[in-house]
């Protein structure tokens, strides 16, 4: 009878421990038009040259920069015993700090710059569904957020020099374009998951 009593309270406890819990993963909700400095990323919209509105630096040997990013913003509401936690993940493409030479105004060149902003997109998604595979809990969820983020910001990192690396910044077009569709196999894949 003890044994029983013991298995039910530990089963209505062990419930009720899990029912404490709740996570959210959602992406940064995007308006129609954007005026401001920040473009978040939408697999159908491209980048136009009139996005890059930062001065060029003129000892750069690049054409142009595309600087882009993936973030996060963690919420915690707690009541009566219960933890709701929301992360809320923004890929995004920073106007001012993207440039453009007089040189580089061409559709290969915006093309080579558009798959910088893909390939952060990519490292954007794998971090989402690494973080929906995690098994966060109340004590947990800040300090994994933040451990599954640096692993992804550090592969894109790595993909983002690889890209510039083997194709010297678009110049060797053969590698370009062998970037071109493994990019756009993996954008792709991200579409039907």
């Amino acid at each position: 009878m003890i044994k029983n009593t013991l298995l039910i309270l530990f089963l209505l406890v062990g419930t009720s421990a899990f029912a404490q819990f709740t996570l959210t993963i959602q992406w940064q909700p995007i308006k129609p038009s954007n005026t401001g400095d920040t473009i978040y990323y939408k697999p159908d919209q491209k980048l136009t040259w009139p996005d890059f509105q930062g001065r060029p630096d003129a000892s750069s040997r690049a054409a142009a920069i595309t600087q882009s990013g993936f973030g996060y913003k963690l919420a915690m509401n707690g009541y009566n015993n219960k933890t709701d936690v929301v992360i809320t993940v923004d890929c995004y493409f920073s106007k001012k700090n993207s440039w453009v030479k007089k040189e580089g105004y061409n559709d290969y060149a915006l093309l080579h710059e558009q798959h910088h902003f893909d390939i952060t997109y990519i490292n954007a998604c794998l971090f989402v569904k690494k973080l929906r595979a995690a098994n966060f809990n109340r004590k947990n969820f800040n300090i994994l957020a933040q451990q599954i983020h640096d692993e992804y910001f550090n592969a894109m990192s790595k993909m983002q020099d690889d890209y510039d690396g083997q194709t010297l910044n678009g110049r060797i077009k053969p590698k370009q374009a062998e970037w071109n569709k493994k990019i756009d196999v993996m954008l792709a894949e991200l579409a039907t998951n």
